[in-house]
């Protein structure tokens, strides 16, 4: 039983474990989303998103700390000059993790973690949901029937005058 274990060990030791978990965090920062398993991606968010917040305060000592985590120095300028600043505002959840399948190989559940601000094709789609006027199909049908019954009513007095003259 796993009571009061609170990390997933991932079937690795300790320093195996660490330098998976930074590695991986290194490649998504970079790249902005990348395809592992679940358990992985689960593991890799526990890891990366208090990195994450850790950026939003520019400092020197903020950097050691998330470069103490990381060990790469590119990841950690991308960090602080591209992924802090359109975060800023997001009180947490900076990361998505989207079920795949299965792996063809071995049948391991996979899973696709992104960067939630950085995908172009859901910030694309949400905006112009939000700007459309949203319309109901039954009051459509109601002016739909109410210019079918004023089209005939008006053509009818006209009908009449010139029966009139």
């Amino acid at each position: 039983m796993r009571h009061n274990r609170s990390i997933n060990h991932l079937g690795r030791q300790a320093g195996h474990r660490k330098a998976l978990l930074a590695n991986l965090a290194s490649s998504l920062i970079l790249k902005k989303r990348i395809t592992t398993t679940v358990a992985k991606a689960k593991a890799l968010k526990q890891y990366v998103e208090p990195l994450i917040t850790k950026s939003k305060d520019d400092s020197t000592h903020s950097r050691r700390v998330v470069f103490s985590y990381l060990k790469n120095k590119e990841a950690v300028a991308e960090l602080f000059r591209t992924v802090a600043p359109k975060i800023a505002d997001r009180p947490g959840g900076y990361t998505r993790v989207l079920h795949l399948g299965f792996r063809q190989g071995d049948a391991a559940e996979m899973a696709l973690i992104e960067l939630v601000d950085f995908n172009e094709a859901a910030l694309a789609s949400a905006a112009p949901k939000a700007a459309a006027k949203k319309t109901t199909r039954r009051s459509s049908a109601k002016k739909a029937e109410a210019k079918v019954e004023e089209a005939p009513a008006a053509e009818a007095p006209a009908a009449e005058e010139a029966k009139a003259e």
